[in-house]
């Protein structure tokens, strides 16, 4: 039976700010933002632009618990990869759109590497394969 990823839920503080760094910074596109009456919160999910499956539902923190992991979903390790194309090309518009590198690039047998943090401290890959990995 074929399987794929649909969403991944990330919990973030505020819908509208999470939603500009997504779509305005990284250039993700907006897929949904709907109202959920019955649980009282909004559907929110953005995805990469390509062809990949995945996407990510912003999950507004309902209560303190939730807040606390806001930005450390994992521990400090990265969470999220996100693969691109033209590792440069994006490296450089993040960089210009204020988004902070905690990593410097770096060649690896892989590929071209580079950690960056999302407007709450999440850690991502920005990862250009060219080992032939999908």
């Amino acid at each position: 039976m074929p399987q794929t990823l649909a969403h991944i839920s990330l919990v973030v503080r505020d819908y509208e700010e999470a939603i500009s760094f997504y779509v305005d910074t990284l250039g993700f596109e907006l897929v949904e933002d709907s109202y959920q009456p019955e649980q009282d919160k909004r559907w929110v999910v953005v995805t990469p632009k390509g062809d990949g499956a995945a996407s990510i539902l912003l999950a507004k923190a309902s209560n303190e618990r939730q807040q606390a992991f806001v930005g450390d979903q994992a521990g400090g390790r990265v969470f999220l990869f996100l693969r691109t194309d033209d590792f440069w090309r994006d490296y450089h518009a993040y960089l210009e759109k204020g988004v902070e590198f905690v990593r410097p690039p770096k060649e690896a047998e892989y590929g071209v590497v580079a950690v960056f943090k999302d407007l709450y401290g999440t850690l991502w890959d920005l990862v250009q394969f060219t080992d032939g990995r999908p």
